[in-house]
Formats: structure tokens, sequence, C-alpha cells
């Protein structure tokens, strides 16, 4: 299994794209993400940068879409065995826990 890695450049045009599709204009975008300058937005499109986690949050929210289709677009499916490879791992696994608390009603 090959660590994944994001394509910078196409995360960029995909948020170029998610812009244009509705009808928003770069400073659109920065005003609703809060920024006294566009130069992030611009950033974000010619692929010089990602933005951060919450930003990409924000921007899905702006463009009614997940932040994995702006990260990886619709046309990649994620068919990595990893979560059914550690299932058995994290999910199966007899639970042992014990508490040394009791509690006392108040009066």
């Amino acid at each position: 299994m090959e660590y994944p890695v994001l394509d910078v450049k196409a995360v960029g045009a995909r948020i170029k794209t998610l812009r244009k599709a509705h009808s928003l204009k770069v400073e659109d975008v920065a005003e609703f993400m809060g920024f006294e300058s566009v130069q992030a937005v611009y950033k974000w499109q010619r692929g010089e940068s990602l933005p951060t986690v919450d930003n990409l949050y924000a921007l899905s929210r702006l463009f009614g879409t997940s932040v994995d289709a702006i990260l990886c677009g619709n046309e990649e499916k994620d068919e990595s065995p990893s979560l059914p490879v550690f299932r058995g791992f994290f999910f199966e696994l007899p639970v042992y826990y014990q508490t040394t608390r009791q509690l006392i009603p108040l009066p």
C-alpha cells in the first residue's frame, strides 16, 4: 500500500473550478473566509499552498461539497484496504477497563 500524497496543483485547480461553478469572485471567497486580502485564495488556486484544515472545512461549506472532494476530486475513489486491514486490530479487541471510582450520593 502506498502512502497517499496530495497533488497541490490539482487541489488548487479544483478550488478554482468550484469557485467559478458557484459564480464567486476571489474577493467573495476571501471575504467569506474572513481574510483581509485575496492572496491566500490566489496561492491556493495556483497550487502554491494548501488551505488549513479549518479553511478546507469552510470552503467545503461554501461550495456545498466535502473536504475529500476538494482534496481528491469526485473522480477518485478510496479503494485502499487500510480500514479492513486494521479493523480487527482496533475494533474487535476486548475491552478491559475497570474503574476504582465509586459514586457517592449527595445528601
